[in-house]
């Protein structure tokens, strides 16, 4: 059965307004609810307007739910040392009662780490470094204690106490065929992709499977799911109205997102949908911006998600 998510960038919006979102999700039939991780709003090339930071703002998401898995899409690996990262997380697993995942991905928001002093180096230098840190994540959720010698972290007698609840899963984000998604096969449970059409999602499923079965890791043993904009209304001028509205909370980055989009009435969603699930995904998480769009949302609940619940 296909499963549904919310994704909530924390961006120019309050932590009240997170709050409603949260619950809205957390007291329908959706199983997920993921923050995003910037300290700058993500948007390609800007540094202004308010976000509130991700380790805290996913620890608040535990806090306030009580039924769902709790995540974040993705932790950038550029900007906390993965034990420090690995210490939060398990923290975050106690906040919640042993609903937390981890995700991880190499950042792409070269002005937001000039912005505030982080070094953004070359794409190889983040691969590395992300395979680094999925391995010794692992560990440290794994093992009692950890010592680690790799190329950019080292590890000695490190312990991860008190130790997560269950065992955590690591997710890993994004679509480079030639390395990211063998990282993916080697080392995640999940793999979350943002904003693509339902072809290009099959696509690049099908390259994450022949990396698993060159890894002789089952393709199945890692989950599949996609982050998907929604403008979704009762009737066909009102979806006109939504889509008009993405503008604002997308900005100059819409026409290269809206492929991933879900756009229109609710008949016309659910078809939609029917495309990710037949191209390989096991969840849609709905990616919602301020203004939430809480309407939306439950008219997703109520006229969308009952057609794949058998």
């Amino acid at each position: 059965m296909l499963r549904f998510g919310i994704h909530t960038g924390p961006q120019h919006c309050t932590i009240a307004e997170l709050r409603a979102a949260w619950r809205a999700a957390d007291q329908g039939d959706f199983d997920w609810i993921s923050v995003w991780d910037h300290f700058t709003t993500a948007v390609i090339g800007e540094t202004r307007g308010p976000c509130l930071e991700g380790v805290a703002t996913m620890t608040a998401l535990a806090a306030e739910t009580m039924r769902v898995t709790v995540g974040c899409l993705v932790f950038c690996i550029l900007y906390r040392h993965p034990a420090v990262l690995a210490k939060a997380a398990v923290t975050i697993d106690h906040v919640s009662g042993g609903r937390m995942h981890l995700g991880l991905g190499i950042g792409w928001h070269q002005s937001e780490c000039e912005a505030f002093g982080l070094p953004f180096p070359s794409l190889r230098e983040r691969l590395d470094r992300l395979d680094e840190q999925a391995a010794l994540i692992r560990r440290l959720f794994d093992e009692e204690s950890v010592t680690f010698e790799g190329r950019y972290y080292q590890l000695r007698d490190a312990r991860c106490e008190p130790r997560p609840l269950g065992r955590p899963q690591i997710w890993i984000g994004g679509m480079g065929e030639r390395r990211l998604l063998r990282i993916v096969a080697q080392r995640a449970d999940g793999w979350n992709v943002p904003f693509v059409a339902p072809e290009v999602f099959a696509a690049k499923s099908a390259v994450l499977s022949a990396w698993c079965e060159r890894e002789g890791r089952d393709p199945a043993a890692v989950m599949r799911t996609v982050n998907l904009g929604l403008a979704l209304a009762s009737d066909e001028a009102g979806a006109r109205r939504k889509h008009e509205a993405l503008a604002e909370q997308f900005g100059s980055m819409l026409s290269f997102l809206e492929p991933g989009m879900l756009i229109g009435t609710p008949e016309q969603v659910i078809d939609r949908v029917a495309a990710y699930r037949d191209a390989g995904a096991a969840r849609i998480n709905l990616a919602l911006r301020a203004p939430f769009d809480l309407e939306a949302l439950e008219l997703f609940r109520t006229r969308v998600m009952p057609a794949f619940r058998s």
